[in-house]
C-alpha cells in the first residue's frame, strides 16, 4: 500500500513537472509569435520604418531568395570556422591549464598576462592577425581562438586549483605521483567545469568568427551582414542576424547534449 502511495505521488510530481515545462514553452512561443506579429503590424501601418528595421514578411522573402542561392555556402563556412575554432580552443585550453596546474611557478608568472589578455578587446588584434596569418579563413579561425582560448584557460585552471585538497592529500599519503593525482582526481573532479567551459566556448568561438568575417571574408554570415549594411539592404542584415541566432542556439544545444552524454 505504501509503495502504491509513493508511486502515485511520484506520478503526480512528474505530471506537474511536465505541465510546468509545457506552460513555460507555451508562454515563450506566445511571446515570440506576439512580438513577430506586432513587428509586422507596426511596419504595415508605418509606425516602424520597414526600410530601417525591416519586417517579418520581407525577412521571409529574403530568406527564400537566399535559400535558392548561396545560403548553404555561407552557413557552412561560418559553422566550419566556428567548430574548428571551438575545438582548437577547447583542446589548447585544457592543455595550457594542465601545464599551469602542473607548475605553480608558471601559473604565477602567467597570471597577470592572462588577466590582461582576457580584458583586451580581441577585435583590436584583428589587423595584426590579418598581417601575421593572411587575409583568409586562417585569420578568422585565429580570431575565434583568440577570443575563446583565454576564457577557457582561466575557467579550467580555476577549477583545477580549487579541487578538493583533502582528496589530494589523501592520495599523496598513498604515494600517488602528480600524474596520478591529475588523472585520477583533478580531471575527473572537473568534468562539470570542463562542460561549462564548452558552453561558454562555443558562443565565444561564434563571436570570434563573426568578428573575423566582419574584417576579412568572402563568405559567411558575417560577410552577409557587412555586405547588407554596405548596400543598405537591411532585410539581408536582419535575415542574417536571425539565421545566426538560430545557429548559435543549435550549437549551444549540441554542447548541452554532449554534456548529458558525458554525465551519463
Amino acid at each position: 500500500m505504501n509503495k502504491k502511495a509513493i508511486s502515485q505521488d511520484r506520478i503526480i510530481y512528474l505530471r506537474k513537472q511536465r505541465q510546468n515545462k509545457i506552460a513555460i514553452f507555451s508562454v515563450q512561443m506566445a511571446i515570440m509569435i506576439g512580438g513577430i506579429a506586432l513587428w509586422e503590424i507596426l511596419a504595415n501601418i508605418g509606425v516602424i520604418d520597414s526600410f530601417i528595421a525591416s519586417q517579418p514578411s520581407r525577412i521571409v522573402k529574403t530568406f527564400l531568395n537566399l535559400s535558392g542561392n548561396d545560403l548553404l555556402t555561407h552557413l557552412g563556412v561560418t559553422c566550419f570556422e566556428t567548430i574548428i575554432g571551438f575545438e582548437l580552443g577547447a583542446v589548447l585550453g585544457v592543455l595550457i591549464s594542465i601545464i599551469l596546474w602542473w607548475s605553480k611557478f608558471l601559473a604565477k608568472v602567467a597570471d597577470p598576462f592572462l588577466v590582461v589578455l582576457n580584458s583586451l578587446p580581441k577585435i583590436a588584434l584583428g589587423p595584426v592577425i590579418i598581417i601575421w596569418v593572411g587575409a583568409g579563413m586562417g585569420a578568422i579561425i585565429v580570431m575565434a581562438l583568440a577570443i575563446s582560448l583565454i576564457v577557457t584557460v582561466l575557467e579550467i585552471l580555476n577549477g583545477f586549483l580549487n579541487t578538493d585538497e583533502e582528496l589530494i592529500k589523501m592520495a599523496k599519503t598513498f604515494h600517488a605521483n602528480k600524474l596520478q593525482i591529475l588523472t585520477k582526481i583533478v580531471i575527473p573532479a572537473n568534468i562539470p567545469t570542463f562542460l561549462n567551459s564548452l558552453k561558454v566556448n562555443i558562443g565565444l568561438s561564434l563571436v570570434g568568427v563573426i568578428s573575423g568575417e566582419f574584417l576579412v571574408s568572402k563568405a559567411g554570415l558575417g560577410y552577409l551582414i557587412v555586405y547588407g549594411g554596405q548596400v543598405f539592404q537591411l532585410d539581408l542584415v536582419m535575415t542574417s542576424v536571425i539565421i545566426l541566432s538560430i545557429v548559435a542556439a543549435i550549437l549551444y544545444q549540441g554542447v548541452v547534449l554532449l554534456g548529458r552524454v558525458v554525465n551519463r
